[in-house]
């Protein structure tokens, strides 16, 4: 066999959705729904690590990376929490149970949960940020005795945009837990914090060389709010962001998503910031 025959044999299965059936559509905010979906026969899903995601396919209109948002524990169903922003997105959420997606995938590296046993953990999610933390909360809170303190702060836009507003306040009530959330706009009945997911810092105690942040949202929330943890004495290295670019492929072979030496499909979306600190700052790369 070529070489060239070998790759496109070694690609085939990997650029290959396998269908999955809709079990349910939960709408979270005005324009965000999760989505749970199974194999047509009830087989257990493949597993995967948080932090990685899937391609999504609806047949006929396109795919989309979204990174997977469930328990990374549960075996039977794979879950995804959308924002419905485009004409991919929006036939997803608008799919009603029973009816059939493609799924490729786990792609992608993972959340450092080895690295931060015996250390706190801090989660830093801005927006729709959230969702790709939340299976490593699961698998800290599973693991509760391998951690010391778990910190979750969040920011959004307004409240109505805050993600999981039950499990959120759940969370902050657990031992050795603290779980904080801002908006930018509150309106006259929030009673909570406003302003950036930053101003959040303060409020909480770190020991830099003991914590390991993990940090998911838009870019530029991801840029100050990795140069504010350094700042207070966090190592580079002890600093986790998820970069998103336009992934096509999912596993390194079409290059759309280039970041510097990278491709975050197949390199990320997971990187130590001391990897991406130099990528930060150039415009559109």
């Amino acid at each position: 066999m070529s070489t060239l025959a070998s790759t496109a044999a070694e690609c085939r299965p990997v650029m290959q959705p396998v269908p999955a059936v809709i079990r349910s559509v939960t709408k979270e905010t005005h324009d965000t729904f999760t989505l749970t979906v199974a194999p047509p026969q009830g087989d257990p899903v493949t597993a995967f690590e948080p932090g990685q995601f899937s391609m999504l396919y609806v047949f006929g209109v396109g795919e989309l990376p979204i990174s997977i948002s469930g328990d990374p524990a549960v075996r039977d169903t794979l879950t995804y929490t959308i924002r419905s922003v485009g004409q991919v997105t929006y036939q997803l959420v608008t799919r009603r149970p029973g009816e059939c997606i493609g799924v490729r995938g786990p792609f992608g590296t993972s959340w450092p949960l080895k690295e931060a046993r015996g250390k706190s953990v801090l989660i830093v999610a801005g927006g729709i940020g959230l969702a790709p933390l939340r299976p490593a909360i699961y698998s800290i809170l599973r693991h509760r005795g391998d951690y010391n303190r778990l910190v979750i702060l969040y920011g959004s836009r307004s409240p109505r945009d805050l993600l999981y507003r039950k499990e959120f306040e759940a969370w902050g009530l657990l031992p050795d837990t603290q779980a904080l959330a801002t908006v930018d706009y509150g309106g006259v009945s929030w009673r909570g914090h406003v302003g950036v997911v930053t101003t959040l810092f303060r409020l909480v105690r770190m020991q830099p060389q003991d914590t390991v942040a993990m940090i998911c949202g838009p870019e530029i929330m991801m840029r100050y709010a990795a140069r504010e943890l350094e700042a207070r004495g966090l190592p580079p290295s002890q600093i986790y962001l998820s970069m998103e670019r336009n992934m096509k492929c999912g596993a390194g072979f079409c290059g759309h998503c280039q970041l510097g030496p990278y491709f975050v499909c197949k390199h990320g979306p997971v990187f130590a910031y001391r990897e991406v600190k130099p990528y930060l700052d150039l415009y559109e790369l």
